[in-house]
């Protein structure tokens, strides 16, 4: 898998909303770093790569941004705006440069698409789903993945200050992670109200998440001897606290200065799972 491609597709679903529901993702404030990557990697995909944008909205802002800024890494990605709504895709035709940029109609099963992507966006999609609908539409989407294919699952503000997703690969979840701009929160935890569905309705006693998002906060607590430097260095303070206690942080600083924190799935995912779902 690329993982230039993944990263250009995690820093996108962060950035300002377009009415009804999907937003355009480009970083708020300013460019994130989104070409760095997670872990060494290659150009390794089969050209060209199939990048699709599920669920892109009323306007394709959304997906003419993600295929100009995934061009950055691979100027010969291919990338699928997909929606339900037959109206929504004819009104994007205007946009469509074949086959760099298309539009299609279609769902979750990805049938509407020539061939396996490497990688899917859903941003502000399952939100609008029940909980019990999430497993469902996970696993027909990793059904459709390319081997080694990625899936990126999230949910932002209106205004893309407040940012959580999700990373999947055919097995199951691999990470959460929380970005946030710093003038939007008081405390980490703040971005609870855009946690993804599979989680939003687990943050209560019990729950992993619940208890890893008091852990963040209490780091934060104890970096307030640096909050007179910015929240930018308190919080690089907490996640560092974090992973010191043991928490399998992801990334680095390089990633925690932008507001952005990952953790392996396994430490705030669900205590129950939906029958017919894959390890969730």
């Amino acid at each position: 898998m690329d993982r230039g491609l993944v990263h250009v597709g995690e820093s996108l679903l962060r950035g300002a909303a377009r009415p009804p529901r999907q937003p355009a993702f480009p970083a708020p404030g300013k460019d994130r770093g989104p070409l760095e990557s997670r872990r060494p990697g290659t150009r390794a995909v089969p050209a060209p790569p199939l990048v699709v944008d599920l669920g892109y909205g009323a306007a394709a802002t959304t997906t003419v941004e993600l295929r100009r800024r995934l061009a950055v890494v691979r100027p010969d990605v291919e990338v699928v705006g997909v929606e339900i709504d037959p109206e929504r895709v004819a009104a994007a035709q205007p946009y469509a440069s074949p086959p760099e940029l298309t539009f299609v109609r279609g769902g979750f099963d990805l049938t509407c698409v020539d061939r396996a992507p490497a990688l899917v966006r859903a941003a502000n999609v399952l939100r609008q789903y029940d909980e019990d609908e999430v497993a469902g539409a996970w696993r027909l989407l990793q059904d459709a993945l390319a081997p080694g294919g990625l899936i990126l699952e999230g949910t932002c503000d209106e205004i893309g200050r407040r940012s959580t997703w999700i990373v999947l690969d055919a097995d199951g979840p691999r990470s959460l992670t929380i970005s946030v701009a710093f003038g939007a929160i008081e405390r980490p935890s703040d971005v609870a109200e855009r946690l993804p569905k599979a989680l939003i309705h687990r943050n209560v006693p019990g729950e992993r998440v619940h208890t890893y998002l008091r852990a963040l906060d209490a780091a934060w607590d104890r970096a307030a001897p640096l909050a007179s430097y910015g929240r930018r260095q308190r919080f690089v303070a907490a996640c560092a606290d974090l992973r010191a206690q043991g928490w399998p942080v992801l990334d680095g600083p390089r990633r925690w200065r932008l507001g952005e924190i990952g953790v392996a799935w396994e430490a705030v995912r669900p205590t129950r799972t939906h029958p017919d779902s894959r390890p969730i």
